[in-house]
């Protein structure tokens, strides 16, 4: 099959070109740096020409509401466009587990996106994981200062290799809605994933200071709440396979 990947460069994207080459797919990077601008719209109708089925993991980094809502909004709604004039027969939205629970600025923008997405003319699937083992590091990066607060939330996280798996997988499938949502094998404390971070060298070194959050977000609201498919990489066994000290010497 030839396929889309929407954010082809991003940290998901690269592992879903990566998988979608090694079972024999045709894979279509879909961003700037190809000459496609998902904001504009340029560039992706030369792109979708020929292209059965587009995989979305195009991704925007802010913590403001209306940058994430304006971004998934446009982005979504030009690449909807696109794929039905293309006569695309299945896209696939990567989206986040509990965002209708956490109400997080960031997840508004996402939750704009899955509507888009439901309200579209191309067939979809739309398939909500669960934060990546990289959560902790991104965390720690957005807190300058010689300690790091960091909220106490539950979190299940999942390899971004095993979620490019499950995206490449459902692809060459019927599309189905709203798939099972997607976690990793064990549920963890944000926190404790910092900790064991900046010690395997993955972070610079400075206390860790669990901050309570109220409500759903400190309560396990990003946990899911049903059955479905689980990852089999632990943090742990993440951390071991990264060789962080060796990068930071």
């Amino acid at each position: 099959m030839k396929i889309a990947v929407a954010g082809g460069t991003g940290l998901t994207g690269r592992n879903v070109v990566q998988v979608l080459r090694t079972t024999g797919h045709e894979p279509v990077v879909l961003a700037r740096s190809q000459g496609v601008d998902l904001l504009s719209g340029a560039g992706l109708d030369s792109a979708l020409a020929g292209v059965d089925a587009v995989i979305d993991v195009s991704n925007v980094t802010t913590n403001k509401r209306d940058v994430a809502v304006g971004f998934f909004d446009q982005a979504g709604r030009n690449l909807v466009s696109a794929s039905h004039r293309a006569g695309v027969r299945h896209l696939l939205t990567l989206s986040i587990v509990g965002i209708d629970r956490v109400r997080l600025p960031y997840y508004a923008g996402k939750l704009r996106q899955e509507e888009v997405v439901r309200t579209g003319d191309v067939p979809w699937t739309i398939l909500r994981a669960t934060q990546f083992h990289e959560f902790a590091g991104q965390m720690l990066d957005r807190l300058p200062g010689p300690l790091a607060l960091v909220p106490g939330m539950k979190t299940q996280p999942i390899a971004v290799r095993e979620v490019a798996e499950a995206l490449a997988g459902l692809i060459t499938q019927p599309p189905q809605a709203t798939a099972p949502d997607l976690a990793g094998p064990r549920i963890e404390s944000l926190p404790s994933m910092a900790r064991r971070l900046i010690a395997a060298g993955g972070s610079r070194h400075r206390p860790v200071i669990p901050l309570p959050i109220p409500g759903p977000t400190g309560s396990g609201g990003l946990i899911p709440t049903t059955e479905g498919p689980r990852g089999h990489q632990t943090f742990d066994g993440w951390l071991a396979a990264n060789p962080f000290k060796a990068q930071r010497s």
